[in-house]
């Protein structure tokens, strides 16, 4: 019975000239030419048999049969219409999308996707990194991560991982400056900064009631950019904790003086739609990213 249907292409035409009543308003609904409509609206009728509309001077009508077939084209049609957009939906619920800030998902998110992805086996997990502000009323992101003051317009914010400063090098780098055994020693290293960083190098020395040397040393738009540069033996960086935890644990960077460390106003923020708090792709990433905060603060991994 399916090679005996009329192409799809001419139900469409008919039935946009049949609900407005118009092969002018079907054409532009259906962005072809008024021939076009005609053309497929009359192949259709000559499939059929019988003519489906009557055509007047100014206008057109429904014969008895087109209405009868217009009543059932638009209910098959709706039919399609339906179950497409709920295929097309049900393949967007599989796929997670997180917004992650650059420097959290190169230092951080990044290295454990693969845990994530273990963890949430039915969704696509699809990470977006990018520092700009996420509009989730207008985009397709699932949930959101940034570094922030926890106010973000029209999201949820949720507070999920707070951080400290403090100075960390090489090995090789400390090695070289002599052992750098006091907090003092770093006036006559190389700083590396991180730019538009609120807690800065001169910040740290005022805390600590230090002279704050010239400065001096490279500068970095992102904090992963600036720690690379300290595990390549570049200077001293003033760390981010969350973003040198891993870096630290591995020996890659040594933190010299772990009793100077700095609270910072900023943290890092878990974000999601208003209204979102129920979704469950958002339950499920912040069930996982809790935990992976907490196992990380008590040291253990599952």
């Amino acid at each position: 019975m399916i090679e005996r249907l009329p192409p799809l292409q001419s139900l469409r035409a008919f039935e946009a000239a049949a609900r407005r009543l118009s092969m002018t308003l079907a054409a532009e609904e259906l962005h072809v030419t008024h021939g076009a409509v005609s053309r497929q609206v009359k192949s259709l009728e000559e499939y059929l048999g019988v003519p489906l509309f009557r055509r007047m001077v100014r206008r057109i009508e429904l014969t008895v049969e087109g209405i009868a077939f217009f009543a059932v084209v638009t209910r098959v049609l709706s039919d399609l219409a339906r179950e497409a957009e709920h295929i097309r939906q049900s393949r967007d619920r599989a796929k997670l999308v997180v917004s992650c800030g650059v420097s959290f998902a190169s230092k951080w998110l990044g290295p454990r996707l693969h845990r994530l992805m273990a963890r949430l086996p039915d969704f696509d997990i699809h990470l977006e990194v990018t520092d700009a502000p996420v509009d989730f009323t207008v985009g397709h992101v699932d949930v959101a991560l940034r570094y922030g003051t926890g106010q973000y317009p029209a999201s949820v914010a949720e507070r999920i991982m707070n951080e400290t400063v403090s100075p960390v090098c090489a090995p090789s780098y400390r090695a070289r400056m002599g052992g750098l055994q006091s907090p003092e020693e770093l006036g006559r290293c190389q700083l590396i900064h991180e730019i538009g960083m609120i807690t800065t190098w001169e910040r740290w020395f005022a805390a600590w009631q230090l002279p704050y040397p010239t400065p001096r040393g490279p500068g970095y738009s992102h904090g992963s950019m600036s720690i690379e540069a300290a595990i390549r033996a570049e200077g001293v960086a003033l760390g981010r904790s969350v973003l040198v935890a891993e870096d630290v644990a591995s020996g890659n960077l040594i933190e010299l003086f772990p009793e100077t460390r700095l609270g910072v106003e900023w943290g890092y923020d878990l974000l999601y739609g208003i209204g979102s708090e129920g979704d469950p792709k958002v339950c499920a990433f912040r069930d996982w990213i809790t935990d992976e905060v907490r196992q990380g603060a008590t040291g253990h991994r599952s």
